[in-house]
Order: C-alpha cells, then structure tokens, then sequence
C-alpha cells in the first residue's frame, strides 16, 4: 500500500479564532495543547481533531508570526528518508526532520511546483 494522507492541519494568524469557526461551521471539537514542534504552533495553542470528528486526524494552530496556510501530512516510515527522496526528485526541504523519534517526527517540502506538503512518522 502506498503512502496516505495522516494529518491536516489549518494555521494561522489567530488559532483560537480559527479554531472556533470551523467548530461552528463543521461541528468539529478540539482538544488544545502542543503541537510536535514550536516551527507548526505556538505552545499550548494546536487544537488537535479527530478523525471521527472531521473524517482525518488534524489540527489548527499557529499565533503571531505563522504565516496562513492549509497543509496535509503523508504517513511516512522515516520522514529524513522521504525528505531525501523529495529532494533528489526536485523538491526542496523547507523543515526537518523534527519532532520526537519514537512518537512524532515531522518535516515539510516544496514540490516542483512550489507547492507546500508535510510528511510525518516516528523516524
């Protein structure tokens, strides 16, 4: 089986506020506290939602200095390895491997294309 979508996240500027209209427009309900790194959100600001809530697990984040953006994760076994590949196929490495081995390890690339995704494993 191929690599699959694990996480979505949503950051912004005001997480709480985001966090609050998608609760309202979706139903979805949060569980807050820290995300895997300070370089996704500020701590004790990650809203963590479950899949049976919103269909995948994912989270809403950020605070002061987070730029805007709507990210997906792909479940990797070992996310330096991945982000190796993605290099050598024409991405470019914009964050990790970060994270804690064992539990949560995260990274993010830019495609060819420019366009932004997040890989995540336990390696």
């Amino acid at each position: 089986m191929a690599d699959q979508v694990v996480h979505f996240e949503i950051i912004g500027g005001d997480p709480a506020g985001l966090r609050q209209y998608y609760g309202a427009l979706f139903g979805w309900e949060f569980q807050t506290s820290d995300a895997a790194t300070e370089a996704v959100s500020e701590p004790g600001n990650y809203g963590f939602v479950g899949a049976g809530t919103a269909g995948l697990n994912g989270g809403i984040g950020g605070g002061d200095g987070y730029p805007n953006k709507v990210l997906f994760y792909i479940g990797v076994p070992d996310v330096e390895v991945a982000l190796r590949k993605a290099e050598a196929l024409g991405g470019t490495r914009v964050m990790g491997p970060e994270g804690t081995a064992g539990t949560l390890v995260v990274g993010r690339f830019t495609d060819p294309e420019g366009n932004l995704i997040g890989l995540a494993g336990t390696a």
